[in-house]
């Protein structure tokens, strides 16, 4: 039956055409040839696990109580760990710099890597639960810590994106991209774990927000959903190849807010505590405590924003 089925499908010339495409005409493998890759599957039940390890009561076992949360953590952590080490091997084979590294020492790498970001999870819980009071002040609808915890897509993003930017500064950037693709495919929230992200940080509603991988955002900063803190342009070298690793995303600076639809492009500073209102487009940098609206910009103080100062363009000119 199944012969009959590939001769009238035609099977045997659709599999040869496959094979030239992807051995010789349109090659997409390594250039190592290396074919054990990262597991998404893999790494889902591992962010999962860390979620439960650093919050237990709400992502860990129902029955837990005071006298065995300590054991359910340190059980489930030592069994990630061990998981996480196995990924960070497999994803260090794609960094040039460990394309001739022999197995035994990449393992020692993987290790030593796992060990260090299981150091830090303490520090990321810390900035985590930042984040977490942060949505409990600044959205009134906001109920308790455990509705913001279980419902609210920016928190699972910034979770992810801390866990993320641990495993990039390690040296894992590939992995690190798999875990906040996990989360944009959840939350439509797309953060590079390149970006730099200050404490109680909150994205309210979050759908449609992109960070870029070298933005810089201080404390305190809020925003809202579809905003864009994006590269307005690709340096490029002779040859017309881009630029890896360019300055080119803003700097948004402590204590400022970006409504709903927001674009800043560029290399630009947010200055502290400016207010960044809908749909607004930026390409250049806005002073502290100024207040930026479609077409124009206030200065002023902060808390007397919009009353004071010049009323200026978004490029820094007179209105007329």
């Amino acid at each position: 039956m199944s012969n009959s089925f590939s001769q009238h499908w035609g099977l045997d010339q659709i599999v040869a055409e496959l094979r030239a495409s992807r051995e010789e005409l349109h090659r997409t493998r390594h250039p190592r040839g290396i074919r054990e890759l990262p597991s998404r599957e893999a790494i889902v039940g591992i962010v999962e696990s860390l979620r439960a390890v650093m919050f237990p009561t709400h992502y860990g076992a129902a029955d837990l109580t005071d006298e065995s949360v300590d054991y359910y953590v340190g059980q489930t952590l030592e069994s990630t760990l061990r998981l996480l080490c196995e990924q960070v091997r497999r994803a260090l084979r794609f960094a040039p710099e460990h394309g001739d590294t022999p197995a035994p020492e990449l393992e020692a790498l993987a290790f030593e890597i796992t060990r260090s970001f299981g150091t830090q999870l303490p520090s990321i819980r810390a900035m985590l639960v930042s984040d977490i009071q942060a949505a409990h002040v600044g959205d009134p609808a906001a109920q308790h810590i455990t509705e913001i915890l279980l419902c609210y897509p920016g928190v699972l993003a910034i979770m992810h994106h801390r866990l993320a930017h641990a495993l990039h500064g390690l040296g894992v950037p590939l992995l690190a991209r798999f875990i906040n693709e996990i989360a944009h495919s959840l939350t439509g929230i797309d953060i590079h774990p390149g970006a730099q992200i200050g404490r109680s940080f909150f994205i309210d509603h979050g759908t449609g927000v992109v960070i870029g991988e070298t933005a810089i955002i201080g404390e305190r900063v809020r925003l809202y959903q579809a905003v864009t803190l994006g590269a307005k342009s690709f340096p490029a070298d002779a040859d017309g190849t881009l630029v890896k690793g360019h300055a080119r995303h803003p700097i948004v600076e402590d204590d400022v807010v970006i409504y709903a639809g927001a674009t800043i492009l560029g290399r630009v500073t947010i200055g502290r505590g400016a207010v960044i209102g809908g749909n607004v487009w930026l390409t250049h940098s806005v002073a502290a405590g100024a207040s930026v609206s479609q077409g124009n910009v206030r200065e002023g103080a902060r808390g007397d924003r919009g009353e004071r100062g010049d009323d200026i363009d978004a490029r820094g000119r007179p209105r007329r």
